[in-house]
């Protein structure tokens, strides 16, 4: 578990990263000297306003220090989504959204689909070129069962027929993260 104090400093990062993107601003320089921002791990930042979806992007790993990772993918989730691209977040918006950083465990393939936790573990799916994932609080956001989990995320983020999770050539990994919300203060 992160210290609250590196938590606040990531999420101020990420703050910083979204409001300039957002605004169309030259990005400040983001540093950190913070051991524990140093290291490498995959990362998704998710940007809701009063609870509705607005941005979410990640990767699964990182060649970059932490806190750059967490910047990149700021910018990305509040810019780059695709689902959002009609309907970008405004400046308007930006005192009323919260940003949500979820740091990565390793990627872990499952040979068993239903070998996992829901709630403490997210999946990516991965079959071909197509590939999705969910992060581990959507089945807590959802009640989901892990069937459904699973179909959901074969059909609705790696474009596949909803049972592709039960077949062989189907890679399916999980991964657990530690979120960090600016809503807990």
């Amino acid at each position: 578990m992160m210290d609250k104090k590196y938590k606040k400093e990531l999420l101020s990062i990420a703050r910083q990263a979204v409001e300039a993107a957002v605004r169309g601003e030259k990005l400040p320089e983001l540093k950190s000297t913070t051991e524990e921002l140093q290291t490498k791990s995959g990362v998704f930042v998710t940007i809701k306003n009063k609870g509705r979806l607005r941005g979410c992007l990640g990767q699964f790993t990182s060649e970059l220090p932490l806190y750059q990772t967490v910047t990149e993918m700021a910018v990305a989730s509040a810019t780059q989504d695709p689902r959002f691209l009609g309907d970008p977040i405004t400046p308007a918006e930006l005192s009323e959204i919260d940003i949500e950083i979820s740091v990565l465990s390793p990627l872990k393939r499952l040979e068993n689909p239903l070998d996992f936790e829901l709630g403490k573990h997210g999946i990516s799916i991965k079959r071909g070129l197509r590939s999705g994932c969910f992060l581990p609080q959507v089945a807590t956001e959802t009640a989901w069962s892990k069937e459904e989990f699973l179909s959901h995320c074969c059909w609705s983020k790696a474009g596949l027929q909803p049972d592709a999770w039960k077949d062989k050539d189907t890679e399916i990994s999980v991964f657990t993260a530690e979120i960090i919300e600016e809503k807990d203060g």
